[in-house]
C-alpha cells in the first residue's frame, strides 16, 4: 500500500468517526425519541464504515492513530446540546449531501457509498419532509416537526459579522487615508459606521421577518376559513400531501379525514403541511431577528474602530489593521464549518480580501484627501 493510498485510507476513517461522534452527539441532544433513534443507527453505520478502514489499514501494517473529534464535529455537538438539533442540522445535511459521492470511484467501497448517499437523503427528509418522498412510518416519526432553518442561521452569523469587520474597516482606513491619520475623525467615522450598518442590518432583518409572520398570520387566517368552509377540499389537499409522500391513497385519506374533525389541529397541520411553518413560532421574532443582527454587525464593526479609543496616528492604523486582520481570520476559520477546507486556507483568504478592500479604500481616501487639500 503506498503513502498516498495509506492518507486516503486515514483521511476515509477520520471522517467516519467523526461522522459517527456527530450522530451519537445528535442522538443526546434530540428529544423526539423516534428521530434519536435513527441518528444512532445512522452513528452505527458510519462506525462500521470505520471498522471497514481500521481493517485494512491494519492489515497494511499501518498503525491506527488515536481519534480526537475535529473542531466542525465538537462545535457542531456543542451548538446541538446547547440550542437543539434543529440548528445544525440543514447544515450537516448539506454537507452529507457534499460528501454522499465520495466512495465512488473507491474499489471495494460500493456498500460504503450506498449507505452514505442513504445518510443524505434520510437527512434531507428530516429538515425538508414537505420535499420528500419518505414511507408511512417516517411520516410518524417526523409528524410536527417543522422545516428547520438552523443552517441558514449559522451562516447568517458569521456573514453578518464578516459584514460588520469587513465594511467598516474600509471605511475607516479610507478615512485614515483622506483624513490624514485624525484619530478623532476616523473614531466618529467609525463610530457612525457601526451604528448605522447595525441599525440597518437590523431594520432590514425586522422587516423581513416581520413581513413574513404576517403573510404566514394570512394564509392560516385563511386556511381556518377554508376548513370551515370547504373542510372536502381540504382533506384532498391533505391527501395529496401524505401520498405525494409515498402513503397509500387509502391511508393518507383516513390520516387527513382524522386531523379535519378538529379544527385546531388542522390548522396547526396545514400550516406545517403546506406552509412549511410552525404556527406557534410563524418564522421566529421579529425582535429576536433584529437584535441578533445588530449585535452581529457591531461584534465584526468594533475590530477595526477599537484601535482607535486609545491609540493615535500611524500605531493605531496598524494597531487597527492587525486586530481586523485577526478577526477576518477568526471569521474565516468559522467558514470551514459550512466548506471543509482547511482553516488556514479559508482564514488567510480572508484575511487577504479584507485588508484588499482596506488598502483600496485608503488609497482612494488619500488621494481623495490630496486632492481636496489643494
Amino acid at each position: 500500500m503506498d503513502q498516498q493510498t495509506i492518507k486516503r485510507y486515514l483521511d476515509f476513517l477520520s471522517d467516519e468517526l467523526n461522522g459517527a461522534a456527530l450522530y451519537n452527539a445528535l442522538a443526546e441532544a434530540e428529544r423526539d425519541e423516534h428521530l434519536a433513534t435513527v441518528y444512532r443507527r445512522m452513528a452505527a453505520v458510519e462506525q462500521r464504515h470505520a471498522e471497514v478502514w481500521i481493517n485494512k489499514l491494519t492489515q497494511a501494517g499501518v498503525a491506527i492513530p488515536p481519534f480526537k473529534p475535529s473542531l466542525r464535529t465538537r462545535v457542531f455537538s456543542m451548538l446541538a446540546r446547547r440550542f437543539g438539533v434543529a440548528l445544525v442540522l440543514p447544515t450537516i445535511t448539506e454537507l452529507e449531501q457534499k460528501d454522499s459521492g465520495k466512495y465512488g470511484r473507491e474499489a471495494g467501497a460500493g456498500d460504503l457509498s450506498v449507505d452514505e448517499s442513504s445518510h443524505a437523503r434520510v437527512l434531507t427528509a428530516i429538515t425538508q419532509p414537505v420535499r420528500g418522498k419518505i414511507s408511512g412510518s417516517a411520516i410518524a416519526q417526523l409528524e410536527g416537526r417543522h422545516r428547520a432553518g438552523g443552517g441558514n442561521a449559522l451562516r447568517a452569523a458569521v456573514l453578518g459579522a464578516n459584514d460588520g469587520l469587513v465594511s467598516n474597516l474600509s471605511l475607516v482606513m479610507g478615512v485614515a487615508g483622506a483624513a490624514d491619520l485624525n484619530e478623532q475623525a476616523i473614531l466618529i467615522a467609525g463610530l457612525a459606521g457601526l451604528l448605522a450598518g447595525a441599525i440597518s442590518m437590523a431594520l432590514g432583518e425586522w422587516l423581513s421577518v416581520q413581513s413574513s409572520r404576517e403573510l404566514y398570520q394570512r394564509q392560516i387566517a385563511i386556511e381556518r376559513a377554508e376548513i370551515a368552509n370547504a373542510p372536502d377540499e381540504e382533506v384532498e389537499e391533505l391527501t395529496l400531501i401524505y401520498q405525494a409522500r409515498g402513503i397509500d391513497e387509502a391511508r393518507a385519506r383516513q390520516m387527513a379525514q382524522q386531523i379535519i374533525r378538529e379544527p385546531a389541529s388542522a390548522v396547526e397541520a396545514l400550516a406545517r403541511e403546506e406552509l412549511g411553518v410552525d404556527p406557534e413560532e410563524l418564522g421566529g421574532s421579529a425582535w429576536e431577528a433584529a437584535i441578533t443582527s445588530f449585535l452581529l454587525f457591531a461584534v465584526g464593526a468594533i475590530f477595526p474602530v477599537s484601535a482607535f479609543f486609545f491609540l493615535q496616528g500611524m500605531t493605531a492604523v496598524l494597531v487597527s489593521i492587525l486586530v481586523s486582520a485577526v478577526g477576518l481570520f477568526i471569521i474565516g476559520s468559522a467558514i470551514t464549518l459550512f466548506t471543509g477546507r482547511s482553516v488556514w486556507f479559508s482564514g488567510s483568504r480572508q484575511v487577504l480580501f479584507g485588508l484588499a478592500a482596506a488598502a483600496i479604500t485608503f488609497t482612494i481616501g488619500r488621494l481623495v484627501g490630496v486632492n481636496l487639500g489643494g
